[in-house]
């Protein structure tokens, strides 16, 4: 069953590989979205894909990269939109 979900990623996320090592997850889980740095020192991550993919995603979500520090993870499922060509990190 295809889902969604946005999230917020709150910790030493910035500077530590956090978007490239997600996408690069994403991709190999078949996950389409995105991620990107927040001016706040997060992480706002979109993703789109079968629910039990997205459930790996969001439980490495909760650890990151080496390097990284997760402090809290803020998640919001919703519809999906199916708007995604790709997993691709926003600048």
């Amino acid at each position: 069953m295809v889902k969604r979900f946005h999230a917020i990623i709150k910790g030493k996320v910035q500077g530590v590989f956090y978007r490239a090592s997600a996408r690069e997850h994403a991709k190999s889980l078949g996950i389409k979205g995105f991620v990107r740095n927040l001016p706040d020192g997060s992480v706002e991550l979109d993703a789109e894909g079968d629910e039990d993919l997205l459930n790996q995603l969001l439980f490495w979500c909760q650890h990151g990269p080496p390097g990284a520090r997760v402090e809290k993870v803020n998640v919001v499922w919703q519809s999906p939109k199916e708007d995604f060509g790709d997993f691709m990190i926003i600048h």
